[in-house]
């Protein structure tokens, strides 16, 4: 298969140019940066244009792995050799018959030198693995909290905005030619300010493993970001604010208190959602869904009535997780027994300042003596919560039913 081979050769050396390329892009768009306060629209065309070309390569050197693969080309197997050609190879046996019949005793062959090549590296000794394409990927979460709320960018360190702390109205009905002043209102005002935080991480890698598997850099690239992603969804939802913590929803959100003058008999988990509804209400906010835990919704889609008929779900086709009129999302990112309802997409803001990329460099501690790289994912973000009053937060009591029974 000389031409596959050729192909392949030829399309790994077209992938090292355009990585190089987009590198150079990434260093014009840094200068710019700093020159200009931002990446000219000329840069951002090219460069789109060259990760464009890098990924339509990198899709292309894969399939020509897959087909060398399915062909038995490209990386070829060594011949297996067989025991009896092991014991004719072995030192041992090499130094006997040096003595051309001369030599008497016994030798011994060690068993590992035959073992060790049955069971060891792939692709040698008497049986050759096969290699299934690709990598075997753990799973990934379902990441929902960023999606809820209202997006939005920045380009600053910070995100200052001002929010209404008081007003006392006193507006009321005057006569038309009144004797006295007219009566005055107040509005007092803060300012907020909200800093933009970072996560981050890295891997090292060799750089003769990204040289020849450039399939294998695309994926750390992936799982690198998914790191990110996996992590924002968590601090989103529940970040504290201490230290570089973003302060998530949970820790912003109005604490659950069932309003009064509604009587609940035997509350259940479906009550809880609708109380908290209700107190969202009478803030003046009307949810727009609920953050549930994977369990607890289950344990609410699976309530049956009296006749053991499913309240909520028809186990043949289920609609949309919807509860009360309002979308239920799950996440895994929530505890399990907690939950949160409220005018989601009116209550925060999410704010980019640095999305999620990929660097890399080997101008990292001793990389370049060692030949290796390091791979860094990193995005700069701030979560900007308007109205803690809008997003009610709480627990499901200990042995609260997911309905009456």
């Amino acid at each position: 298969m000389p031409e596959l081979e050729t192909e392949y050769k030829a399309a790994i050396k077209q992938l090292s140019e355009a990585t190089d390329e987009v590198k150079n892009f990434a260093e014009t768009s840094k200068t710019e940066l700093k020159n200009l306060g931002k990446v000219t629209d000329e840069t951002k065309a090219s460069a789109d244009k060259a990760l464009t070309a890098l990924t339509d390569i990198s899709a292309r050197v894969t399939d020509l792995e897959q087909k060398a693969s399915r062909r038995g080309g490209g990386n070829q197997q060594p011949e297996a050799k067989s025991v009896g050609q092991y014991v004719i190879d072995s030192e041992e046996v090499k130094s006997i018959l040096k003595e051309n019949g001369a030599w008497t005793g016994r030798a011994r062959i060690e068993l590992k030198n035959i073992t060790s090549a049955v069971a060891g590296t792939s692709g040698t000794g008497l049986v050759v693995a096969d290699r299934v394409a690709g990598i075997v990927a753990p799973p990934q979460r379902k990441l929902v909290v960023r999606d809820l709320l209202m997006p939005g960018n920045t380009s600053s360190n910070a995100i200052d905005y001002v929010k209404e702390t008081g007003f006392t109205n006193n507006a009321a009905e005057v006569a038309e030619n009144p004797s006295a002043a007219k009566p005055k209102s107040d509005i007092t005002f803060d300012l907020e300010n909200l800093p933009v935080r970072t996560i981050a991480h890295f891997v090292l890698a060799s750089v003769q493993v990204l040289a020849d598997a450039p399939m294998l850099a695309s994926y750390i690239n992936g799982r690198l970001i998914y790191g990110l992603k996996l992590r924002e969804d968590n601090q989103l939802l529940n970040g504290d604010g201490t230290g570089v913590n973003l302060k998530g929803l949970m820790a912003q959100a109005t604490g659950y208190a069932q309003p009064s003058g509604v009587k609940v008999e035997s509350a259940t988990m479906i009550d809880t959602l609708r109380l908290a509804m209700l107190q969202a209400t009478l803030a003046e906010y009307p949810a727009t869904g609920h953050v549930l835990n994977p369990t607890d919704w289950a344990s609410i889609e699976l309530t049956k009535d009296a006749q053991s008929r499913y309240v909520f779900a028809n186990p043949v086709g289920l609609a949309s997780p919807t509860l009360w009129g309002l979308p239920v999302a799950e996440s895994l990112s929530m505890a399990a027994g907690n939950f949160l309802t409220g005018a989601l997409q009116y209550a925060a803001q999410v704010f980019d300042r640095e999305e999620a990329a990929v660097a890399i460099s080997t101008e990292d501690s001793d990389n370049f003596q060692k030949n290796m790289v390091t791979i860094r994912a990193e995005e700069r973000l701030a979560l900007a919560v308007y109205r803690p009053e809008a997003l009610i937060k709480g627990t499901f009591a200990a042995d609260a039913p997911a309905a009456g029974g």
